[in-house]
């Protein structure tokens, strides 16, 4: 008797989309080409749409993945390979340990190996960012190229070009597929994680398009994946907890209409329990490795607001001073001016205007520093200057979501002017 709540096509679903990662990887171990790893796995799942049904689900999908696709591969190719062909699909089950014990023998032991590999691969130095991330959700995740395409507001056709320029590229690089040493892990590892980041970031700035939100969900994912392969990173452990503290704000990020509502004026109720305590409880642990980097700070800056039950319950000296040591980990224009709003909590709007001024140069084309100056002025009673950067920060949006925002202050702003000389 068949196990009905595990055959149903939810069930499925998130079977094949958990398997993916460790069939695709097992599979391009074995035929060293991205195109071929990938059509091979797409059989499986067909296969497996039409079996799993009728027969019950495998004990591991995984295992039955990577055989039949494997299988289904080699049969394609079978007068070169002369190989028999696929039994029928009824024959295809576990009701014997056949497919678990040759999977066993081929994947498990590599299988660490085979998934970095992977992830390794579609992060190739060759490859500008955009591509990395593309053909990571592509060939790791396995979204459609229409939801790739939508997520970076492209067409199909050009995100095919460029999901095909990326493979064409690592082809024509002779990437090797020797498991990656330990120097190139090290070396790598950082380039994995921001890709993933980049991922989570493109969905967190989308506000509520659901398109492009789902990045969020598949980056954590993409994180956890790289956890259970690296359990004793503190920073892949502080990389995994931010995803989940800024996540788990989703709900409350944006109000019925669809403008931002900013961290100290959301409901706090709305806020995803769940994904604050699973990342609360992953910064802990990283902080107790005593190697903190740029993940884990931000992680932690994300903590303190996550702890706060009201907004003026915030630790702000604490963040300003988290900030300063993400200065020194990783300087950047972006990180001193989320500094800066700290800065105004603890020390007042001029202190902080006067931290984010030399930065013009750098961030003159950017929304959120703009914003921020428009705030500052308008703190200080400096109307006019505040009306020209809010212009500005409207100008340079990138969302409608971020322009309406903006455009509540300027009207809070006109509002509170003097209606006289």
């Amino acid at each position: 008797m068949t196990a009905p709540l595990l055959c149903d096509p939810a069930w499925i679903n998130g079977a094949l989309t958990a398997a993916r990662p460790q069939a695709v990887a097992a599979l391009l171990r074995y035929f060293r080409d991205l195109d071929t790893a990938e059509e091979a796995f797409q059989e499986a799942c067909l296969r497996a749409l039409k079996t799993w049904p009728a027969n019950g689900p495998p004990r591991d999908p995984a295992a039955w993945l990577i055989l039949v696709g494997r299988n289904a591969a080699l049969d394609g190719a079978r007068k070169q390979a002369r190989h028999d062909p696929l039994p029928p699909d009824e024959h295809l089950s576990d009701l014997d340990d056949a497919e678990a014990c040759l999977a066993e023998r081929l994947d498990n032991s590599h299988y660490r190996d085979d998934v970095l590999r992977l992830l390794f691969i579609c992060c190739h130095p060759e490859l500008p960012a955009t591509q990395q991330i593309a053909l990571a959700l592509r060939i790791v995740s396995g979204l459609s190229v229409k939801q790739i395409a939508r997520a970076f507001l492209v067409g199909e056709a050009a995100m095919e070009q460029r999901i095909t320029r990326a493979k064409a590229r690592i082809a024509r690089a002779d990437t090797p597929f020797e498991p990656p040493g330990a120097v190139e892990r090290a070396e790598r590892l950082g380039t994995v994680a921001a890709m993933v980041y980049l991922v989570f970031n493109e969905g967190y700035s989308a506000g509520v398009d659901a398109g492009r939100a789902v990045l969020c969900e598949d980056a954590i994912r993409l994180a956890r994946l790289l956890l259970r392969l690296f359990p004793a990173e503190p920073e892949i452990m502080g990389l995994t907890a931010l995803m989940l503290l800024q996540h788990a704000r989703a709900a409350a990020r944006h109000d019925a209409d669809g403008r931002v509502v900013l961290l100290e004026a959301q409901d706090r109720t709305k806020w995803d329990r769940e994904r604050i305590a699973e990342g609360l409880a992953l910064m802990d642990k990283a902080m107790r490795h005593r190697r903190p980097g740029s993940y884990q700070v931000q992680a932690a800056i994300a903590a303190l607001h996550a702890r706060a039950a009201r907004p003026e319950d915030t630790d702000w000296p604490q963040i300003e001073a988290l900030y300063a040591t993400l200065e020194l980990i990783q300087p950047s224009p972006v990180v001193t001016l989320n500094r800066a709003v700290a800065v105004s909590k603890v020390h007042g709007a001029g202190a902080a205007l006067d931290m984010i001024e030399p930065l013009a140069p750098q961030l003159s084309g950017y929304f959120h520093y703009f914003g921020a100056r428009g705030a500052f002025l308008f703190q200080l009673g400096r109307r006019e200057e505040a009306k020209e950067a809010y212009d500005r920060a409207i100008a340079l949006a990138h969302t409608a979501a971020e322009a309406d925002h903006i455009r509540t202050h300027l009207d809070r702003l006109m509002a509170e002017a003097p209606t006289g000389k």
